[in-house]
């Protein structure tokens, strides 16, 4: 997991290099903010005691970390933007080509990422998957950034959902993320201690991203209904 961390660290920092436009530093700082995230997250929390970790308080901090934290500056850094412009014109209309078809659509349409994301972690809590290893970190990452990508819809997305349909399904996964933890406070996993500081921790720190994810959504929103009527206005 960490090897796929640094490539991905890399592989972003070279495109950079060949985008055909300047490319914003925040942006970078975001992606490389996001792998070290998942990076503490995987070599702290989740990774000092895979497959059996008793602590709960401590495996809920790396599941906001790689589950939610994580995924959100990934998705604020457009890494498929900046593949498209950094990508050679016959490799970019590929890529273009694999957005547009069915999976791809399937798996950006919030009405469909969110839910399978939410799903995905009442089963990994409720069987005790949880614990499995890196399989299983690749998936609350890959699925939170999904879910995430969904929502925000920062890079170029065919067939994008209008902006309700993505604060609805925002709100449905908190709601979900929410009983989630009550749940986990109330019945926690066997074998565990710290449950009901790991249930308060994923609940309030869960509750601290949404929020930050639905400023974010209404942000851009709101600048993109300006730059509408801007374009709209006589010259």
């Amino acid at each position: 997991m960490t090897v796929l961390l640094l490539a991905a660290g890399a592989a972003y920092v070279a495109a950079t290099w060949r985008c055909r436009s300047p490319w914003p530093l925040t942006r970078t700082a975001a992606w490389l903010a996001g792998l070290t995230a998942a990076g503490v997250a995987v070599a702290g929390p989740l990774g000092a005691h895979a497959g059996g970790h008793p602590d709960l308080h401590a495996h809920m901090a790396g599941h906001l970390l790689l589950g939610m934290v994580a995924p959100l500056l990934l998705v604020l850094a457009a890494p498929v933007t900046l593949a498209l412009r950094a990508l050679p014109q016959s490799a970019a209309r590929r890529l273009s080509r694999l957005l547009r078809a069915a999976p791809a659509r399937w798996l950006t349409d919030p009405l469909v990422a969110v839910p399978l994301h939410a799903a995905g972690l009442w089963l990994l809590y409720g069987t005790g998957l949880h614990d499995a290893g890196p399989l299983v970190w690749l998936h609350l990452l890959a699925s939170g950034y999904l879910a995430t990508a969904s929502v925000l819809a920062v890079d170029p997305t065919p067939h994008r959902r209008g902006v309700a349909v993505r604060a609805g399904a925002l709100a449905a996964g908190a709601a979900a993320h929410d009983v989630l933890a009550k749940v986990l406070y109330a019945h926690p996993p066997a074998g565990t201690v710290g449950a009901e500081e790991g249930a308060r921790l994923v609940y309030d720190g869960g509750t601290v991203v949404t929020l930050v994810t639905a400023a974010l959504l209404w942000r851009r929103w709101y600048l993109g209904r300006d730059a509408v009527r801007a374009a709209a206005q006589p010259v």
